[in-house]
């Protein structure tokens, strides 16, 4: 099995990043976590990414908050699948970090899940993998029906104390 690379602009984006090594060893998916900054450490960030498909990466997901330019790095230096992150930051409630992970130019592609997604960054990457992982594509159906029933549970509940 291919592993899922977790990188994170600075540690200050660990916790949006828990949400999603969170899932990922829910699922049993092997991953690697990495700090490298697309400003304060550039090559070895575009080393990294370079490297990632022999280095057996399969997705790579990209957290980082204010200029949020690592996505885009990363991306620019593989043909992997890359999704950005965008993390809130001290300022602009994320919305920097949105803009500029979201805003690629043509031919370098992101994709990018809401702020503080990480979450949704990790099931979009199994997601990926499940395109040709059927172990994988089975539990995340499993995980959603589970979503599903807590749901309707919820709402069942709801109803029987306002009817």
């Amino acid at each position: 099995m291919t592993k899922i690379g977790v990188v994170l602009g600075s540690k200050s984006d660990m916790p949006v990043a828990e949400k999603a090594i969170g899932i990922l060893r829910e699922f049993g998916v092997p991953f690697e976590v990495r700090i490298l900054s697309a400003h304060r450490c550039p090559d070895e960030a575009r080393e990294f990414a370079a490297s990632a498909r022999e280095g057996g990466f399969s997705v790579l997901i990209a957290f980082a908050g204010m200029a949020a330019h690592l996505a885009g790095a990363l991306a620019a230096n593989t043909t992997l699948p890359v999704i950005g992150v965008p993390c809130k930051g001290n300022c602009l409630d994320g919305m920097d970090a949105l803009l500029s992970t979201v805003m690629m130019p043509s031919g370098i592609p992101v994709a990018t899940v809401a702020v503080n997604g990480g979450a949704n960054a990790a099931l979009l990457a199994l997601q990926i993998l499940g395109t040709s992982d059927k172990s994988i594509a089975e539990a995340l159906d499993a995980h959603r029906a589970k979503g599903k029933a807590a749901v309707l549970a919820a709402d069942e509940e709801v109803r029987s104390l306002y009817q």
